[in-house]
């Protein structure tokens, strides 16, 4: 039996794991798939809202020592990340965006496999750091988007953001123009958890992938776990 737990940033990835990428990833050949939020309120550092590395770090570590048939990653945003996140300070230096995003994703691999031991399997951790926030795979398909909303009318506004970029990923200049910065700016009642993943559920997973190659890759290896896990060790 494979287990897979997603440790996300916050409520609107939670619901996307629980309500778009579960029964998928379950079809694939996982036996549980579920969400859990990297902090609380009270414990999470004030910037981004997400906590420091060691205080995540020991989550992921006790769910992998706890449950040994399990799987973890993360789903977490980039520029919300303190610098005390491996690779995070050092990434700023990497010429694109998802470049940015792998070398982050290496060194919390990295990190994770040197506190597990020599014995651990590294196909049991397999980070996501999303350069800019959950709102950028909205971006995916800006006429579903504007639909699910119930603002057809912003159609054309969500498409002038959108080809203004190679990839829905890329959707940033600063923090002020974030992907949900400039979803509120169109639209003030734009309600991340609910609209959101509404958003997500009409766009539908194929078009994300399809304009999220990031995300994508993230995926594609999730979903090839079960049958390499299933497979039996061949005979010497």
């Amino acid at each position: 039996m494979l287990r897979l737990l997603v440790h996300v940033e916050g409520q609107t990835e939670e619901t996307f794991v629980n309500d778009v990428l579960r029964d998928h990833l379950t079809r694939c050949g996982y036996d549980v798939v579920g969400a859990r939020l990297v902090g609380n309120r009270r414990l999470r550092c004030n910037r981004g809202g997400i906590r420091t590395w060691e205080a995540v770090r020991t989550d992921i570590l006790r769910h992998l020592k706890e449950d040994t048939g399990a799987v973890a990653t993360t789903m977490v945003d980039y520029y919300a990340l303190p610098h005390s996140w491996p690779g995070r300070a050092e990434a700023p230096s990497k010429n694109s965006t998802s470049e940015k995003a792998v070398h982050v994703e290496s060194a919390l691999l990295a990190d994770i496999v040197g506190a597990m031991g020599p014995r651990f399997d590294p196909r049991r951790f397999i980070p996501l750091v999303m350069m800019h926030e959950f709102e950028a795979l909205l971006f995916s398909d800006p006429d579903r988007f504007a639909q699910a909303v119930g603002r057809a009318d912003l159609a054309q506004d969500f498409r002038d953001i959108r080809d203004d970029f190679e990839s829905p990923e890329d959707i940033n200049d600063s923090a002020e123009t974030a992907p949900s910065k400039r979803i509120e700016a169109l639209f003030p009642r734009y309600e991340k958890p609910l609209f959101g993943v509404v958003a997500a559920l009409e766009i539908g997973l194929p078009t994300i992938r399809q304009q999220c190659p990031h995300f994508n890759e993230w995926l594609e290896r999730l979903e090839a776990l079960p049958t390499e896990f299933s497979r039996k060790p061949d005979r010497p």
